[in-house]
């Protein structure tokens, strides 16, 4: 058996969730292989909403066994509010949920150095969620991390030099804190996580795989925000595309299957850096108003334009994505015209390659005759209006992917899938 991957082709933020939630009844595992809490993953069903940070999305679904990888870094304080407020609506995830001795703990002054860093960098900040998510992928570069594997030896002596460490960093600059009840909330956190077994992931997806199991990756952000192809330095700290999920979860690329990249119908982005198509105008307004586009972690509002098909291309290549799922499709039924771009004025010249520097490109459209139609009850793509069934088509085409599921709304049963 192989493992299929799914991940997001433009800045984060594209669904991820729900997808995930509809397609784990196909694998016997759902796995996390990179990120940590500053992601949410937003689900819908049976008249609930569940934001998850770092446990996998497949956690709904009886039975199936959920992974956090060795890729993943985990905030035990954030940890313990979302099993917590999993297990107050009924959801046990005790035997269900295990996680990886390898991934790399976020240590309550990670949180205090990502806070301290974009203090430091005043106008130039990156607009991290604050979550501490870059200074631990720093120490585990520089091989100064405490991994879960370290709980179960030895750690306070271990957790003490990290932290006096991290102290000595905060010195050098003009940041003021109060570490105490941070760590207090840190603390508990880890005696929460202790409840959950602990596994050599690698050797448990290879031993899955060679059984004959079937095993989802679940990314998390999107290929535009890689630390290595994203848009750099506005980037988060990890590699988001597909070959990260080899690398996260200890798997060979051989063992990669189908690469299911997700998409909005238009494009979003939260925190600063180069957006060609955004909209500063009331279009832009429109679609975060009729997108609901504020982060489910942060509560950001998040920027908006139209789809952006040539990052879009350039994120199914590095990814070698073999199936495309649109969402939220519904959100442009009301538009009298519809706009993709599909080239860059980069100067004086046209290109359909994203540049080293997207940073001042003017972003070049096409024009589609909006469908001015209610998609939300549709159960069916016979259902679609022509012009949406046109947009599909063209969004194909220029791409070269089929797009195989198209969401109308954000329930789980509102989950077109095409033949």
């Amino acid at each position: 058996m192989k493992v299929d991957v799914l991940l997001g082709l433009q800045w984060g933020d594209e669904g991820k969730g729900k997808v995930v939630d509809v397609l784990t009844p196909n694998y016997d595992a759902v796995t996390r292989f990179q990120g940590g809490p500053n992601a949410g993953h937003t689900l819908e069903f049976e008249g609930q909403k569940y934001v998850l940070r770092s446990i996998p999305s497949g956690i709904f679904q009886g039975g199936k066994v959920n992974i956090i990888g060795n890729g993943v870094v985990l905030d035990p304080a954030l940890f313990k509010i979302e099993v917590e407020q999993l297990e107050a609506s009924g959801h046990d995830l005790h035997g269900r949920l295990l996680i990886s001795r390898k991934a790399h703990l976020i240590l309550p002054t990670h949180r205090l150095l990502d806070a301290a860093y974009e203090q430091a960098k005043g106008k130039g900040k990156i607009g991290t969620t604050g979550k501490g998510i870059g200074p631990t992928y720093t120490d585990k570069t520089s091989r100064n991390g405490l991994r879960v594997g370290d709980i179960e030896d030895n750690f306070d002596a271990k957790y003490k030099a990290a932290i006096d460490r991290h102290k000595e960093i905060l010195s050098h600059y003009d940041f003021h804190y109060d570490l105490e009840p941070i760590e207090k909330e840190w603390l508990a956190g880890l005696e929460k996580l202790k409840q959950f077994k602990f596994v050599d992931s690698e050797h448990l997806i290879n031993n899955m795989l060679a059984d004959g199991k079937s095993v989802l990756a679940e990314g998390a952000q999107g290929t535009m925000l890689d630390v290595d192809f994203g848009s750099y330095p506005f980037v988060t700290s990890s590699n988001t595309i597909c070959a990260g999920a080899c690398t996260g979860l200890g798997v060979a690329p051989r063992r990669i299957g189908e690469v299911f990249g997700i998409f909005k119908a238009y494009c979003t982005r939260v925190g600063s850096g180069p957006f060609p198509t955004e909209l500063e105008d009331q279009t832009g307004e429109t679609l975060r108003s009729l997108g609901h586009e504020f982060g489910a972690v942060t509560g950001r509002p998040r920027r908006c334009g139209w789809v952006d098909l040539v990052a879009l291309k350039y994120a199914v290549t590095i990814n070698g994505v073999s199936q495309l799922i649109m969402m939220k499709s519904d959100v442009l039924d009301g538009f009298d015209t519809v706009k993709a771009c599909v080239a860059y004025e980069v100067g004086d010249r046209q290109t359909d390659e994203l540049p080293f520097e997207i940073s001042g490109v003017k972003p070049v459209y096409k024009e589609f005759k909006g469908w001015k139609t209610d998609m939300t009850k549709m159960t069916s793509e016979s259902q679609f209006p022509k012009e949406f069934s046109d947009y599909i088509a063209f969004i194909e085409k220029f791409l070269g992917v089929p797009v195989k599921i198209v969401s109308v709304g954000p329930d789980r049963e509102q989950t077109i899938v095409r033949k």
